[in-house]
């Protein structure tokens, strides 16, 4: 048996290798080898912002104004704002603005409430602009952010843009710092991932598509993960505009941090099965690889955190080398766990930030994927707190 379980050790421990460092060093080589770099050209194609909200009466002027302030030609960028059945001064606020803005902001009220994706939906039948870009209620731009977007649609074979999220961790927690960490790695494996082809994941708050490539979808279905999907799916590139900024502050709590990484998780998951067709290498060559690398084993990845676990609990025994690995893996978890603890005490996270946001994450996997198994879904949540 001990051959067994150091069998499963080292597999397991080799899985999460490659999920976080073997693959990001594996699509990087793929983008330096056979690279698809973007035709980006400046171009000004007719552009519809898209904004679902819900109770934003404190976020939505300041969003909607940063939109109209975008350094791109005023006849050739609207907005369009969906009130999710806002019981607040949301609507009354974008109402003011299509007052100043005459053409250029309009209002679309979905009641009851059904959710973003549903509100995206209603709002694509109204819009006849080739390029949709996708905000939140409360996503600030960088000036030239939409300009920067619109430059990739100059390439024919791109169909779907993502900008580049940053999250600025103002609360001074181990959660907020491990979330800006965490956010940077994505964004340059976003980079690799457009290198070679097409990317995985986008951020929803800074992204676009273009409007003949937009497919409604079911409310459960999460937007940012199932269109871009959709879009490979049509033999589209999606890829990644790093000079299109977004700011956020992180969520500083890592309550509300944890409850909407399995908000995120739940909804993927159930993107995946929606969308497993594209794990076919002889339909979607690379793409499934990646989709696979990315996506799927990343949210199984405490699966094999599980397996290390107790498998080194078996091996203790064995050798000095699984007393070594238990003991670091305990600093792990009590770093983590004292980071969690800790909220905001420790400045910037310290070494709290890295275990911390790591064993944030797959815990949320653990019980997105446990709903999963329990056939949940989640449509609707309070935005900003899961």
């Amino acid at each position: 048996m001990v051959m067994v379980y150091k069998l499963v050790f080292w597999c397991s421990v080799s899985m999460l290798f490659y999920i976080y460092a073997g693959y990001p060093c594996l699509v990087y080589l793929l983008s330096r080898w056979s690279g698809r770099p973007v035709r980006r050209q400046p171009v000004e194609p007719a552009v519809t912002v898209v904004i679902a909200a819900y109770n934003e009466q404190d976020a939505i002027g300041a969003t909607v104004e940063n939109k109209l302030a975008q350094d791109y030609p005023a006849d050739r960028l609207d907005v369009l704002v969906v009130s999710d059945g806002s019981t607040d001064a949301t609507d009354s606020a974008v109402l003011a603005l299509a007052g100043r803005y005459p053409g250029r902001v309009r209002l679309l009220r979905q009641e009851p409430r059904a959710g973003k994706t549903a509100a995206l939906n209603l709002a694509l039948r109204e819009v006849s602009r080739e390029i949709v870009v996708f905000s939140d209620a409360n996503s600030i731009y960088s000036q030239d952010a939409v300009r920067r977007i619109a430059g990739n649609f100059a390439d024919p074979a791109v169909g779907y843009v993502t900008g580049s999220m940053i999250y600025v961790n103002d609360a001074d927690s181990a959660t907020g710092e491990g979330c800006s960490l965490y956010m940077r790695y994505e964004n340059l494996l976003r980079e690799f991932e457009t290198g070679a082809g097409s990317v995985v994941g986008v951020d929803g708050g800074i992204d676009a598509v273009r409007k003949e490539l937009y497919v409604p979808m079911r409310a459960d279905q999460l937007p940012d993960f199932v269109l871009p999907l959709q879009v490979v799916a049509r033999h589209y590139r999606v890829v990644y505009e790093p000079g299109a900024l977004l700011r956020e502050p992180a969520l500083g709590d890592a309550g509300d941090e944890y409850r909407m990484r399995v908000r995120v998780a739940l909804r993927a998951l159930w993107a995946l099965q929606d969308m497993r067709y594209l794990l076919n290498p002889f339909r979607y060559g690379r793409f499934s690889l990646q989709l696979l690398s990315h996506k799927v084993l990343r949210y199984l990845a405490f699966l094999f955190m599980l397996a290390v676990a107790l498998s080194n609990a078996l091996l203790l025994q064995a050798s000095v080398v699984y007393q070594v690995t238990a003991t670091l893996q305990l600093m792990l978890y009590a770093l983590a766990l004292a980071g969690l603890l800790a909220g905001s005490r420790f400045p910037s996270g310290g070494i709290f930030r890295f275990p911390c946001y790591f064993l944030l994450l797959n815990l949320a996997s653990a019980q997105a994927f446990l709903k999963y198994l329990m056939r949940r879904k989640q449509v609707l949540w309070k935005p900003r707190l899961g």
